[in-house]
């Protein structure tokens, strides 16, 4: 994907988040990497980290925890089909996001975020100043 050979001189890892487009800008995949919710094979890594083909990336972005596997190498950001080229989703992490999704569209079901009516208020104010039946 890039113009100059892998092999001479890598790319480092914040510019590859970012021309992956996994991160907006360089500063907030530095901020990820340096805050720990970028692993690279397991392991805690720098921001000038180099990155390789076939290595395993787990990066966290809010409640989502995503594990990629490195197909291709860009220090330049493109449009987001040739970025999606540069990695692969591993069948686990996707099989997660998509358990959590499900997860948190059910949990939305039970929280209502509406104002009680005033009829709903007076039955919570009976049911609050109940005296236990003794």
């Amino acid at each position: 994907m890039s113009d100059r050979p892998e092999s001479a001189s890598g790319v480092r890892l914040d510019k590859w988040l970012w021309a992956a487009r996994l991160f907006k800008t360089r500063s907030l995949a530095k901020q990820a990497i340096d805050s720990g919710h970028v692993r690279y094979d397991d392991e805690r890594c720098k921001v000038s980290k180099n990155v390789a083909t076939g290595a395993r990336l787990s990066v966290r972005r809010g409640g989502d925890e995503i594990e990629l596997v490195v197909e291709g190498l860009s220090d330049q950001r493109r449009g987001a089909p040739e970025a999606q080229r540069l990695y692969r989703e591993t069948p686990r992490s996707i099989e997660h996001r998509e358990n959590l999704r499900l997860q948190r569209k059910l949990a939305q079901g039970l929280v209502s975020h509406e104002r009680p009516s005033k009829q709903q208020r007076r039955e919570l104010l009976r049911f609050k100043h109940q005296r236990p039946e003794d």
